[in-house]
């Protein structure tokens, strides 16, 4: 009843010697990722840093640019502001009667965050922030009957005025932020409801039609 034959193995104890039945077992800690099988090694994958899906894309670097001409653009936006809006007037004189004292007031309202925008596309290097916020103007612009042409217009002011602050070597990313604002603005301009004024003629053409 109680002979050899009916005693169990002792736990942990296998068929082979010195061999472990644990199943899953991985690596002792500090052993070596690396495995060779005959002449070939593989080792772990190395990948770059990459941001989390769910964040979106990973910030700006505010220094990869020109940080000290965006300083002073940002510590110039008022004076840069009321410039801006002079010689956009200077260029459409018809701009001041369209628009008005308040139209001309939200303009002038609208120039301190033109001026932060293309001072951070200053800073980073990027013309990312500006054309971000040009897209973001449009429908706004649209519904106060302020055609793309005039923020064009505006957009070539705050080229002139931003060259009496800026080195030529920081006017580079500036005129590509300002380049990137126009692009989205003529886009803009194609759709249907824009204010910008209508030859007669092919309004005509296009009623009868």
């Amino acid at each position: 009843m109680h002979g050899t034959g009916g005693k169990r193995p002792k736990p942990g104890a296998g068929n082979d010697t010195g061999a472990s039945n644990e199943i899953g077992a991985g690596p002792k800690p500090g052993a070596s990722n690396e495995t060779s099988a005959g002449n070939e090694t593989t080792s772990a994958l190395d990948f770059d840093a990459v941001s989390h899906p769910n964040l979106g894309l990973p910030p700006l670097d505010e220094t990869a640019g020109f940080p000290a001409g965006a300083a002073r653009l940002r510590a110039a936006s008022t004076e840069i502001g009321r410039r801006v809006l002079e010689g956009a007037i200077a260029a459409d004189p018809t701009l001041a009667e369209r628009l008005g004292e308040t139209g001309l007031r939200q303009l002038l309202r609208d120039t301190e965050i033109w001026n932060d925008r293309l001072a951070l596309c200053v800073a980073a290097g990027d013309p990312a922030p500006l054309r971000t916020f040009a897209d973001q103007l449009g429908p706004i612009y649209r519904r106060r009957r302020v055609p793309m042409d005039d923020l064009t217009t505006l957009a070539e002011s705050f080229r002139s005025v931003s060259r009496t602050v800026l080195a030529p070597p920081e006017q580079a990313p500036a005129d590509a932020a300002l380049d990137a604002a126009i692009e989205v603005f003529r886009w803009h301009r194609r759709l249907a409801g824009d204010a910008r004024k209508r030859n007669r003629i092919l309004q005509a053409i296009y009623k009868g039609a």
